[in-house]
């Protein structure tokens, strides 16, 4: 999960080498610290929020299939 947010994160921005995606483990529940580039927030979060909110959802159907919740968190 980490890499599929780490390459989409990568994509969308103008500085990729300053994408890190860290991962916090708990039972039941992961949660995905993305950190960009000060100037990609924008990017990253979209116009309303639609971009991290398409990211979301994407990362909610994957790990649906692996019966875990992860949840995705952009750091500023």
């Amino acid at each position: 999960m980490k890499n599929l947010i780490h390459d989409i994160a990568a994509a969308l921005v103008d500085h990729p080498e300053q994408v890190s995606v860290s991962e916090v483990e708990g039972n039941q529940t992961s949660v995905l610290e993305l950190t960009v580039a000060k100037d990609d927030l924008g990017k990253v979060i979209g116009k309303q929020g639609r971009t991290a909110r398409a990211m979301r959802t994407i990362l909610g159907a994957a790990s649906a299939k692996m019966n875990k919740r992860i949840v995705l968190e952009i750091i500023e």
